[in-house]
């Protein structure tokens, strides 16, 4: 995992229609997710990702959303379902296409979903899960960890550094492009 206090690694990506996003310069905080369509751990958690850039935008927090996945073994994952599924979730922020894999490489990234806050300097302060609820559990999907530290980094606090990884389905590696932390 990334260590705390690291800054965020820079990126360039496109949207599935070809536009290119990267971290804007300035806002509040900044999220960032490793996520996809076919994975039922982000399925499960998907309305509250909408959620999440529904009620935090307008406080000046920066979301992205990165599909990192082997597309050509994993078809559903394509841009062309990219776009249907941030349609179909209400997603607000961009939803980019990592296809050489290299952010997530840079971010350390492991599962779908994977949750990065940096602050308003872009400097790591949460690295974990959404909440804990799971697929099958009867944890309800409220978004708690997150939002709790969104919370202390918009009221100028420090975010807890007891933090739970997040669990997922891992990221699908092209062959030979497996990170050495994986």
């Amino acid at each position: 995992m990334l260590e705390l206090g690291t800054p965020a690694p820079e990126f360039s990506l496109p949207d599935p229609d070809g536009q290119i996003h990267a971290l804007p310069d300035a806002a509040s905080a900044f999220v960032v997710m490793f996520i996809c369509n076919h994975c039922p751990f982000v399925k499960h958690v998907a309305a509250e990702l909408a959620a999440l850039g529904r009620d935090y935008s307008a406080g000046g927090v920066a979301f992205v959303a990165i599909n990192s996945n082997d597309i050509e073994k994993y078809p559903d994952d394509g841009p062309e379902q990219m776009r249907e599924e941030a349609l179909d979730r209400g997603y607000t922020f961009p939803y980019l296409l990592d296809a050489d894999q290299s952010v997530a490489q840079a971010y350390r990234a492991a599962c779908t979903p994977d949750f990065y806050l940096f602050d308003a300097e872009k400097k790591l302060v949460y690295r974990g899960q959404l909440d804990g609820s799971r697929p099958g559990n009867s944890v309800p999907v409220d978004g708690r960890d997150l939002r709790a530290a969104l919370d202390a980094v918009l009221a100028g606090n420090e975010v807890d550094a007891d933090q739970v990884p997040s669990i997922g389905c891992n990221i699908k590696w092209r062959p030979g492009n497996e990170p050495d932390y994986y």
